[in-house]
């Protein structure tokens, strides 16, 4: 996957989403569904029905950028969203794994506020 720095947010479009779309559909998508900014630089990801495809948009300095992944066997487990639609680095990274970030619990860690 990416190194991704701090201030990258990532959201996620719960609703299943048409794969044939690229930039400028998902674009949209992101403004109307996701009520966002495509060009800030977050990264915005979008699942198909059968939850076996994932597209991750986001604007690259000059232009937007796709990342694409269709899983062979299997789907990718959603973590379920607030309003905001975000995820974490962390939730992601488990997502593309296979791993079901909703089941897993993290130990108390100290956090700078």
């Amino acid at each position: 996957m990416w190194h991704l720095p701090s201030p990258v947010k990532i959201y996620l479009c719960q609703a299943p989403t048409d794969m044939r779309k690229s930039f400028d559909a998902l674009a949209v998508l992101v403004e109307s569904v996701l009520c966002q900014n495509p060009l800030s630089g977050h990264i915005f990801i979008f699942c198909n029905k059968r939850g076996n495809r994932i597209k991750c948009l986001y604007w690259d300095q000059d232009g937007y950028a796709i990342w694409y992944k269709r899983l062979e066997k299997g789907t990718f487990s959603i973590p379920p969203t607030g309003a905001d639609h975000a995820v974490d680095h962390r939730q992601l990274a488990m997502m593309l794994k296979g791993l079901k970030p909703h089941k897993t619990a993290l130990k108390a860690r100290f956090k700078l506020k």
